[in-house]
């Protein structure tokens, strides 16, 4: 799909809050001003790049300075959208890694500007020829994101065939942090999850999630909000969530990050990503004609 910037600016504008323009890579971006907050959002993928609050210096989200910008890749960072399966495709793992959401073309649905300021933008994404051959479900996916105060994304799928289907998802959030040795993750204590680094053994939580080493966790039976606490900006990450029972929690550290050729060497430093998800055992079943929505709400505070 080719974006027509100038097309998209005289349909869905809004004169000083929403406007399209070409970005890296000459990718399609919505930039978003409002009030209370500013947004950037690629409209390959579906997907948040910055989030920032009024008189807040330090963006939510981290973007690696080596991040693909190309139709095909993966943007490594902001919040991308893992749809319809999370990590491999449990049938074939040689299908996309995270599905196949995160790499589409999005559809531009509506803008508009709520009376307290708040802009909502609506995406969307449906079955084509090419999704077909990957999975072979007829589906459409509603992406409403609302920025203002708070940033929130929810991501609705609709079974739109015949036949029931299953999915696996997340927002693959990956948070702008000052050093990664003064975090802490909160909110998760004495929950299961599996270790991915310990060949998905299962274990439970004691305490915050302090990260000093490689960390791949697939967080299970979540069902309150969550923190990150980051003393080197000086400042806690909010995160809220519905439709979703999941939280995957993941730090590269070094090795990984110094081979990842869309991250540099010391990003590692840079970034936690805490994921609302739908992941391993908490597989969503959506019969014909039916939805799911996962909701996940951000906010930041000082501290």
């Amino acid at each position: 799909m080719l974006y027509d910037v100038n097309n998209l600016n005289l349909h869905y504008s809004i004169t000083d809050e929403v406007v399209f323009e070409r970005g890296k890579g000459g990718l399609p971006f919505i930039k978003v001003s409002t009030p209370h907050a500013s947004a950037i959002i690629s409209l390959l993928g579906g997907q948040v790049l910055s989030y920032s609050p009024s008189g807040t210096e330090d963006d939510l989200f981290f973007v690696s300075q080596n991040a693909y910008f190309q139709t095909g890749k993966a943007i490594k960072g902001g919040a991308p959208v893992c749809w319809p399966w999370f990590a491999e495709n449990p049938d074939d793992p040689a299908l996309p890694f995270h599905g196949f959401a995160r790499t589409a073309p999005w559809k531009v649905m509506e803008t508009g500007v709520r009376d307290n300021g708040q802009v909502e933008v609506h995406l969307a994404l449906s079955d084509s020829p090419l999704s077909q051959s990957l999975w072979p479900y007829h589906f459409n996916l509603d992406l409403n994101i609302n920025v203002g105060e708070a940033l929130v994304v929810a991501l609705t799928t609709h079974n739109t065939g015949t036949r029931e289907f299953t999915i696996t998802e997340a927002i693959h959030s990956y948070f702008n942090i000052g050093n990664i040795s003064q975090v802490s993750v909160c909110g998760l204590d004495n929950k299961p999850y599996l270790d991915k680094v310990d060949d998905y053994a299962k274990k439970y939580q004691e305490g915050p999630i302090l990260v000093n080493g490689e960390v791949d966790r697939i967080y299970q039976e979540v069902d309150s909000p969550l923190r990150i606490y980051d003393a080197a900006l000086k400042r806690i990450i909010d995160i809220d969530h519905s439709g979703s029972a999941s939280t995957v929690v993941w730090n590269p550290w070094r090795e990984i990050s110094a081979n990842s050729s869309d991250l540099q060497d010391d990003d590692y430093k840079r970034f936690i990503c805490v994921e609302t998800a739908n992941a391993a055992d908490d597989v969503v079943t959506i019969s014909p004609g039916s939805e799911h929505t996962l909701t996940v709400t951000y906010r930041l505070e000082k501290n």
